[in-house]
C-alpha cells in the first residue's frame, strides 16, 4: 500500500513503490501548502527522494500536522527547511488562508518554489538567514514548556508553558494526540483541534470531532474577564476555543500563538481543564475511535454537556 496520513508521503511512497502513472506529464494541486509542495516538487524530482526521503516526510509531517520531533532522523533538516519556506512564502508572496482565489493564487507558489527549492535542500547552510530566526525560536520554545499531561481516553493532551509558543513548539510530541489545551501564564488558554482530526488518518483510529459550541456556552456562564469564548465550527480545518473580543481572520487563526493576542480569563486554570475534560469524557462516552469518519456522522452525534 501507499497509504500515509499527508499527501507528501503518499507521493513519496508511490515513487519507492514505482507505481503505474508516475510518467504522467500532468501533476495538479488545488492549494500551496509544505504538505503538498513535498508531494508536487517529489514527482518533479525523485532523483532527490532517494536521498532526502527522511526529511522529506518530516516535511511534510511537519507542515500539514506541526508535529516536529526532535529525535526523529531528518526532522532537523525538515524544521530548517520548512522555517525557510514559510518565511520566504510570506516575503515573496502572501500568508496561508490569507488569499481567496488560492486555486490561482498558488500557481506562482509552486512555480518559484519547484525552481529554487532543490537547491535550498542540498545547501542549506548557505540559507541560514532564511531560516534561523524561527527556527531558533522554536528551539527555545522547546524549552518553554513545563508539564504535558495525556489524555488518551479523549484523544487529548494538555500542554502548560511559560509563554505562548510557536507551533511547531507546541505541538511537538503530540503525535497521537487530535486535541490540544494549551495553558499559558495569567490563565490564557487555546483549545484546538488539530488538523489531525479532519483528514481521513490512515495510520491509527480516531475519535470524531463533537461540537465544541457547547462548551464555550459553559465557559462563557463562567466567565468574568469581559471577553467572550468563542470556537469555529467542527467543519474548519482547526477549530480554535479562545477568549476573543473581535472574530479572528483565518490567516490569524492559522498562525502561530505567538502571532495573535492571547486574552486572560478569570477562570483558574485547575477548574478550566476539569471543564475541558469533563466535557469530552462526556461527549466521547459511548463513542469508540475508528477510521474514516464522516461529517454527516459527527454532524449526527449526540453527547451529554
Amino acid at each position: 500500500t501507499i497509504g500515509a496520513d499527508t499527501s507528501g508521503e503518499i507521493v513519496l511512497n508511490a515513487i519507492l513503490k514505482d507505481i503505474v502513472g508516475l510518467d504522467s506529464p500532468y501533476v495538479s494541486a488545488t492549494h500551496f501548502d509544505i504538505d503538498g509542495f513535498v508531494g508536487v516538487f517529489a514527482l518533479f524530482y525523485p532523483s532527490l527522494v532517494l536521498k532526502y526521503e527522511e526529511t522529506l516526510r518530516e516535511m511534510a509531517i511537519i507542515g500539514d500536522f506541526r508535529e516536529y520531533e526532535p529525535k526523529r532522523k531528518g526532522s532537523d533538516l525538515a524544521l530548517k527547511l520548512c522555517c525557510w519556506m514559510n518565511k520566504v512564502e510570506k516575503e515573496k508572496f502572501y500568508r496561508p488562508f490569507e488569499e481567496k482565489d488560492e486555486i490561482e493564487e498558488c500557481v506562482p507558489k509552486f512555480e518559484y518554489f519547484l525552481k529554487v527549492f532543490p537547491e535550498v535542500l542540498e545547501n542549506i547552510d548557505q540559507y541560514e538567514a532564511d531560516w534561523k530566526d524561527e527556527y531558533s525560536r522554536i528551539l527555545s520554545d522547546l524549552e518553554m514548556i513545563n508539564n504535558r499531561e495525556a489524555f488518551p481516553n479523549i484523544g487529548l493532551i494538555s500542554i502548560e508553558a511559560r509563554q505562548p509558543l510557536h507551533y511547531y513548539a507546541l505541538f511537538s510530541q503530540t503525535n497521537g494526540f487530535d486535541i490540544v489545551l494549551s495553558i499559558f501564564p495569567e490563565n490564557m488558554y487555546e483549545l484546538e483541534y488539530k488538523y489531525t482530526s479532519w483528514i481521513d488518518l490512515a495510520s491509527r483510529p480516531a475519535f470524531p470531532r463533537i461540537d465544541l459550541r457547547p462548551l464555550a456556552d459553559q465557559l462563557n456562564m463562567k466567565e468574568e474577564s469581559g471577553y467572550v469564548w468563542k470556537v469555529d465550527r467542527i467543519t474548519d480545518t482547526g477549530p480554535i476555543l479562545r477568549l476573543e473580543d473581535a472574530e479572528l481572520s483565518k490567516a490569524e487563526r492559522y498562525a502561530n500563538p505567538t502571532e495573535r493576542r492571547i486574552y486572560s480569563s478569570s477562570i483558574d486554570p485547575a477548574s478550566f481543564k476539569e471543564m475541558v475534560v469533563g466535557y469530552f469524557e462526556r461527549g466521547y462516552k459511548n463513542i469508540k475511535p475508528k477510521r474514516f469518519w464522516t461529517w454527516n456522522e459527527m454532524r449526527a452525534l449526540k453527547h451529554e454537556v
